[in-house]
């Protein structure tokens, strides 16, 4: 079940992610551009890239990716800043050493397990490419272990967002690259699997507040004013133990509530690993994607028509 809160402005024109200054008959196509970003669950930590089904309809869709632990550096996963199609990403090694000791959060991208992985925009994009038959795009900015309060705080710059201006120098590079092999990037939705290292007493209670904040700052900074924002978590984290989760879940709904254009995803269900459930599986992995997609088409479905 989708659980969607949904507020909408006026009309539905969305506008191209940095690019108003250029006219769009300087570009020979236009695509839909997804942006996916989080913690480990939108890596796909335990979605083992050998667990995932072979699907020839990938390689239509662009995509630009960067994974690992924060804070983002040179281990990061990479597209190597070059558009590709849609595929698993491949774990590298993480830090070694003094360094990897200090910092205390280098996981390796993916579990040791396994070649690589794969987060929910595998399944997200299958989904829609079954219900529309069009192109799309794809960029991908997540890593492991983050919290919203540490790493992509847009209140505290320099100190606590790392991720989050990994994400937006990313997303910058891909649209440049994007606009040179002749196509407009057209930011149809934010994908945000993250809250489970916001769940502790002192980051739970500002959640909401902090969460909020960098939405609308993503917005502004990626000229995205009506990008649908699509919420979710893994309610399972800390498997029925942590406390705060419950808070987390609240705090995703109320942010979804309050912002235009903007759901709430329940993930609840969606198949995770035992013991700890810390991780989705590969098949729940794909499920919460098809979960996203599902949603952003009733969102769409939602709006006014334009007239």
């Amino acid at each position: 079940m989708i659980r969607m809160t949904l507020h909408t402005f006026a009309g539905r024109v969305l506008a191209p992610l940095l690019l108003a200054s250029l006219p769009l008959a300087a570009f020979a196509e236009t695509r839909d551009l997804i942006v996916v970003a989080g913690q480990s669950n939108a890596v796909g930590f335990d979605a083992y890239a050998e667990e995932l089904p072979e699907d020839a309809g990938d390689a239509k869709t662009m995509f630009w990716w960067r994974v690992g632990d924060p804070p983002p550096d040179e281990f990061d996963s990479t597209s190597a800043r070059q558009w590709t199609h849609l595929q698993f990403q491949p774990r590298t090694e993480a830090m070694s050493g003094e360094a990897a000791k200090k910092t205390g959060r280098q996981y390796g991208n993916f579990n040791k397990k396994s070649k690589g992985g794969f987060g929910p925009e595998i399944g997200m994009v299958r989904t829609l490419a079954a219900k529309e038959h069009k192109a799309l795009a794809v960029i991908k900015t997540a890593f492991s272990g983050t919290s919203v309060a540490g790493d992509w705080n847009v209140e505290r710059p320099g100190e606590a967002d790392p991720c989050y201006r990994a994400m937006i120098d990313e997303a910058k590079e891909a649209v440049r690259l994007a606009q040179e092999k002749g196509v407009t990037l057209q930011p149809r939705a934010f994908v945000w699997v993250q809250g489970e290292s916001d769940a502790n007493a002192k980051d739970a209670p500002e959640y909401a507040a902090n969460l909020s904040k960098m939405l609308v700052k993503l917005r502004s900074d990626l000229n995205a004013p009506d990008m649908i924002l699509l919420l979710g978590v893994n309610t399972r984290f800390g498997n029925g133990k942590n406390t705060f989760m419950p808070a987390v879940i609240e705090a995703q709904k109320a942010v979804a509530s309050k912002l235009t254009r903007a759901g709430y995803v329940d993930t609840e269900g969606a198949d995770t690993l035992p013991p700890t459930h810390t991780h989705f599986t590969p098949q729940g992995t794909l499920e919460i994607g098809r979960r996203y997609a599902e949603a952003l088409l009733a969102a769409e479905a939602a709006l006014p028509k334009s007239k």
